[in-house]
């Protein structure tokens, strides 16, 4: 991997937000890492792309470390022994003005380097293992509801019914991309697809008569995800009258935007307007205003389309297992958070399992409901087949 940009030079961006005032000299802000402590983060850096780490991640690491190892430089101390009271005091001047998730996300940066420096020999010791990491806010994902990602589905093929205004000269224009955003959206909520999985879809991954979609996940894993008669079918009609359309467009223009267009479109699924590839940034702008139209609350972003889909699975019956395989998670206690949103499965639990909820009600037309213990009760409270939320 060549990267980007070394660790050295960006550092000076990042030395003023992470040091404080009273525990940097004046001249902090032009003082560079240890020459050292530079080659091993690049080391580093470059063992995750091998490993198959996503972009976002190593530039989050990459983020996390500049920031770590200017701090280091600046106030005088080694990167490859720093004392636990240095490491307190770094992670006290990273807290001001971040949240706990910023925080730990640079924590976690921080151990996996020192991981890997003390592998290679390069440190004596991980410092950071007396280090407790900050507790996280425990917080339920947002699901939309059946109805809600109808009305999405709906906003996209809008066209159809005449709902979304379109100049006759671009009829067509509009008609294949609302084909595409149909697709995009089925996909999504059909398979349970990351935004990044979803943007890096080919023609190949998808077949249509087995219903199947093959999907490159986090560390380059792959998977089979399965999609419905409905995104089949919107997949289809996209692929047979939207993205050719699509696709002839990318020999509008000039004479070098063409090749690199048509080039880099060949394979890829989700074309935007000029015929190349539809990119992360791209579908959140599209699903964003398909959020406007619909109607939909502010929050609802493609990964609720997600968290949507694990938990709508759950509703319906299906096993836990299955929606982890299926959401491409390695550990099931990533999956269980779903069981925690999904009303139906709780509820279903619950009348299965309380003894409470699973006594019969002989008279509903007013009669009396018998209790275990023989007697009766004809409150309003104490109907004996009430649910939880009643």
């Amino acid at each position: 991997m060549t990267p980007r940009h070394a660790v050295g030079p960006a550092v000076t961006r990042h030395t003023g937000a992470t040091t404080p005032a009273s525990a940097a000299p004046s001249h902090a802000a032009a003082a560079l890492p240890d020459p050292s402590a530079q080659a091993a983060a690049e080391r580093f850096l470059q063992a995750l792309d091998a490993r198959g780490s996503s972009p976002n991640t190593i530039r989050s690491y990459r983020t996390g470390l500049e920031a770590y190892l200017a701090w280091l430089a600046a106030n005088g101390h080694d990167w490859r022994s720093p004392t636990r009271n240095v490491l307190r005091s770094y992670l006290a001047a990273l807290s001001e003005g971040r949240g706990r998730r910023t925080v730990g996300q640079r924590l976690a940066a921080m151990r996996s380097f020192y991981r890997f420096a003390t592998r290679q020999g390069l440190t004596p010791g991980n410092p950071l293992t007396a280090v407790a990491t900050p507790r996280q806010p425990r917080r339920l994902p947002a699901v939309l509801s059946v109805a809600q990602t109808e009305s999405l589905i709906a906003a996209a093929s809008g066209w159809r019914s005449g709902t979304t205004a379109t100049p006759a000269a671009h009829a067509d224009l509009a008609e294949a991309l609302s084909l595409r955003d149909v697709a995009i959206v089925e996909t999504a909520y059909a398979a349970g697809l990351r935004i990044g999985e979803l943007a890096s879809l080919t023609v190949g991954s998808i077949d249509l008569k087995r219903g199947e979609v093959r999907v490159t996940g986090k560390g380059r894993k792959q998977r089979v995800s399965l999609l419905g008669r409905p995104a089949r079918a919107a997949v289809a009609e996209y692929l047979d009258a939207g993205r050719p359309l699509l696709a002839a467009r990318a020999g509008e223009g000039s004479q070098g935007r063409q090749r690199s267009t048509a080039y880099e479109a060949v394979n890829v699924l989700f074309l935007n307007y000029l015929g190349g590839p539809l990119g992360v940034r791209g579908m959140r702008y599209r699903l964003e205003r398909l959020r406007l139209i619909a109607g939909l609350p502010d929050g609802v972003s493609p990964h609720t389309l997600r968290h949507s889909f694990a938990t709508h699975l759950l509703d319906g019956g299906a096993d836990l297992r299955v929606v982890q395989e299926l959401l491409g998670h390695e550990s099931l206690a990533t999956t269980q958070i779903y069981t925690h949103v999904s009303p139906a499965r709780l509820r279903a639990a619950y009348t299965a399992s309380h003894p409470r909820a699973k006594l019969s009600q002989v008279g509903r037309q007013g009669g009396s409901a018998r209790t275990p213990e023989g007697g009766s009760s004809s409150e309003p409270g104490g109907s004996a087949d009430a649910g939880p939320g009643d």
